[in-house]
């Protein structure tokens, strides 16, 4: 429970808007959208190597819910 406050608290004062004079560098944009593919293309490709694992889950969730 003190982990996801405290990382609740670390979030929303990381979102919170502050008075900054400050420069963020153009390649700032850039990384940022590295980072979000990088990302995006390994949740897919772990998704292709545990496809099946996935596929057993989430039909395994189906099945107990309906007996």
């Amino acid at each position: 429970m003190f982990l996801l406050r405290a990382i609740l608290a670390g979030a929303f004062l990381v979102l919170l808007p502050s008075l900054a004079s400050a420069y963020i560098d153009p390649a700032t944009g850039s990384y940022v959208l590295q980072l979000l593919l990088a990302g995006l293309l390994g949740a897919l490709f772990a998704l292709k190597v545990f496809w099946h694992r996935a596929v057993g889950f989430v039909r395994g969730l189906f099945r107990r819910g309906r007996t």
